[in-house]
């Protein structure tokens, strides 16, 4: 082919398409755009660059760029990523864009969705988990789409006002489309009736704080519905998990397992359950089985629930599972080993309440959710001018106090930053007339 010698399509192979669609020539496949529409001159493309030329121009790119200490959670949390991570992604054992239905040339991909899928099941005491969502608020919507699947012609969801912004977008979303009635509440128990097919909230609420849940399971179970609880899988080493509040279906997002924040994305989704809800349960499941050889190794499982199967019956209408994130959550949870994940809560739970009490004593901020619990995240209202707070915080370094729907602040601290990080941005609070 010339100047395109990497093209599979030899000049014999392109002209027996041509004749074949009855098309003289590659311009003939244009024939219907209008003359006037055509670009004719030649292309203003920069000259070629050397390899170093490259680097030093993105390098200059990238300087442009304004670094911030990223003090806020909200859905997004700046943890620690170790270095080795990169790496062990890219190996080609694991890193491959194909879709793992011939098991016998997919056996790294379909290891490390196993994986995934056991410590999800481990964090949150769940029996199964898929492999996986695009990310948390999807995973919240596709469990309420599941809860109504199996709630007998209950066609009504109830979900907390206190889960995140971005959560309860999504789901207004899905549920308008799919025809879903759903009720939007600061008590969701108070709405439990017998149309109701399922209930979801958030064990750590939008402002920061973790909610008791205690007997939520039983009342929501004694009307025939659903629990499921919207959770932080990195704070699930120290917290309740699911299954121990009586939940049926866990869900969330993995970003706080070691995804490093890059301008929203990408994450993942996670969505684990019950056994007996299992074939409700959306996205792929991968299982444990023996080769001829009575080896150990692992394949798609349930593929009946598969849309390449019963399209028209199928519960899995996600065809990109998001391998490439499960696998870099997998390698993470697998360096940080419980001790290391709970060590992680703990650095983040000193720094966050240090930070709170810090900036309460300079008195310009007030503590609307006294005593309640939270780990690395919290809010407080600004009893200053919120956006020069905030202008403040960037013109310091910081990106700080983002601004809720109640007004408050909200600040979050993980690992990440130590006691001079913190003092830094309390004395910008200080210096603020």
């Amino acid at each position: 082919m010339g100047t395109f010698a990497y093209f599979p399509h030899t000049e014999e192979d392109i002209r027996a398409m041509l004749d074949r669609i009855g098309v003289a020539s590659l311009d003939g496949l244009y024939s219907d755009v209008p003359d006037d529409f055509l670009y004719k001159r030649d292309y203003d493309l920069p000259s070629a660059m050397s390899e170093q030329q490259v680097r030093d121009f993105f390098e200059s790119l990238g300087q442009k760029n304004t670094r911030l200490k990223v003090l806020v959670g909200q859905g997004a949390y700046d943890h620690y990523v170790p270095a080795v991570i990169p790496y062990i992604t890219s190996r080609s054992e694991f890193l491959t864009s194909y879709t793992p239905y011939q098991s016998e040339i997919s056996q790294g991909t379909l290891r490390y969705i196993f994986e995934w899928q056991s410590m999800i099941c481990r964090l949150t005491g769940m029996d199964v988990s898929n492999a996986s969502m695009y990310d948390g608020p999807t995973a919240a919507a596709e469990a309420l789409r599941m809860m109504v699947a199996c709630g007998r012609r209950r066609n009504k969801v109830i979900v907390s006002s206190f889960l995140l912004p971005c959560v309860l977008k999504v789901v207004r979303t899905y549920m308008k489309y799919a025809g879903i009635e759903l009720v939007v509440t600061d008590d969701v128990l108070s709405e439990l009736g017998p149309d109701v097919a399922g209930v979801l909230v958030p064990q750590i609420c939008k402002y920061g704080y973790v909610q008791d849940l205690t007997g939520f399971a039983d009342k929501i179970h004694h009307c025939g519905a659903l629990f499921a609880v919207y959770c932080d899988p990195s704070t699930l080493a120290v917290l309740e998990s699911p299954a121990e509040l009586g939940a049926d279906i866990a869900v969330g997002d993995g970003q706080s397992l070691g995804i490093p924040l890059n301008y929203g994305g990408p994450y993942v989704g996670f969505l684990s359950c019950r056994e007996a809800l299992m074939r409700k349960l959306p996205g792929r499941i991968v299982g444990q089985t023996l080769d001829a050889d009575g080896r150990r190794c692992f394949v798609l499982t349930l593929q009946a629930r598969e849309q390449h199967i019963r399209r028209e019956k199928a519960t899995s209408n996600i065809c990109s599972n998001e391998s490439l994130m499960a696998l870099w959550c997998t390698v993470y949870l697998s360096l940080m080993g419980p001790e290391g994940l709970r060590r992680v809560n703990e650095l983040s739970s000193e720094g966050a309440h240090y930070l709170h009490d810090a900036l309460l004593a300079t008195g310009k901020f007030e503590d609307t959710h006294p005593g309640k619990v939270f780990i690395n995240e919290f809010t407080l209202r600004p009893l200053r001018d919120a956006a020069a707070l905030q202008q403040a915080f960037l013109d310091g370094g910081f990106f700080a106090g983002l601004q809720v729907d109640s007004g408050e602040l909200a600040f979050c601290v993980t690992e990440k930053y130590g006691k001079d990080d913190l003092d830094a941005l309390v004395k910008i609070v200080e210096d603020l007339a």
